[in-house]
């Protein structure tokens, strides 16, 4: 008990807790639709596209997270409107744009002067996250996680079977839309919990390991949330005691987390596979 208890004296660790947990319920619950629809690359395409929006936020005296969402937003829809003009596929679209985003960001930080500290958006700084900061994420995360689970039921017709949802007259545009944004908001959140690079991984494994464990979506959704804040709790704890990157070892649990559902899971492990 001694060991639970102790780091939650700190404020610090105590927000990083609540923080990160909430993050990684809307992780979490956009992961799954990310998996059905197949957009495990847009994650990683915005993800990386906010870094330019940071920098330029900081030159014009904006919050960081209105440079973020324009970048990240519009990054997507740099992808969407190139697919439609060019004969290239979509993991090429993608890999061509985030990077060469990520790219514009990392000559603007070397030209830049500022205190914009680049590991900490590269990697996440939860422990250190200003109280504002702290609300602002709260509000984003309470926000979509209101969002995705209203709208379920028809983000989940457009992700799993889109030529359906437009045969029974769902208005697929807006929903294509929606979740572009949403994706693009939750990455916002979570650039201050575990940072651009592995904020693919938050928004991918959880719905990754839900998928494996079940076929029910409402039951995909609830593992995924539940999986997701349990990594966030042991990663804090972990950097607590081991004194390591708390976003690192958040998205390690979950990579532990996977690889045991990977060999174990009951209907699609591969070890109960090869037993049949």
């Amino acid at each position: 008990m001694d060991a639970i208890i102790s780091p939650l004296q700190y404020d610090f660790m105590l927000k990083a807790i609540v923080v990160s947990s909430l993050v990684g319920v809307v992780c979490a619950l956009l992961s799954c639709f990310l998996v059905l629809k197949r957009w495990s690359l847009m994650g990683d395409a915005v993800s990386h596209s906010v870094l330019p929006g940071v920098v330029l936020a900081y030159v014009a005296g904006l919050p960081y997270s209105i440079g973020a969402f324009i970048f990240g937003l519009g990054g997507v829809l740099g992808i969407g409107y190139i697919k439609q003009r060019v004969r290239l596929k979509d993991d090429a679209v993608i890999g061509i744009v985030y990077t060469t985003l990520f790219a514009l960001g990392l000559v603007l930080v070397s030209k830049v002067p500022s205190n914009i500290d680049l590991m900490h958006i590269l990697f996440g700084y939860v422990l250190g996250i200003s109280d504002g900061d702290a609300w602002q994420v709260g509000l984003i995360a309470v926000a979509v996680t209101g969002l995705l689970i209203t709208l379920r039921r028809s983000l989940l017709l457009y992700s799993f079977d889109q030529a359906h949802a437009s045969a029974i007259r769902l208005n697929v545009n807006f929903y294509h839309y929606l979740l572009l944004a949403l994706l693009a908001l939750t990455v916002v959140a979570s650039v201050q919990t575990v940072g651009i690079v592995l904020v693919v991984a938050m928004l991918i494994t959880p719905g990754a390991i839900a998928h494996l464990l079940t076929d029910r979506f409402d039951r995909m959704l609830l593992i995924a949330a539940s999986v997701s804040v349990f990594a966030c709790i042991a990663g804090a704890y972990a950097s607590y005691y081991f004194d390591v990157s708390t976003g690192g070892a958040m998205v390690l649990v979950l990579g532990i987390i996977f690889l045991l559902t990977f060999l174990f899971a009951p209907k699609y492990g591969v070890l109960k596979f090869k037993s049949h």
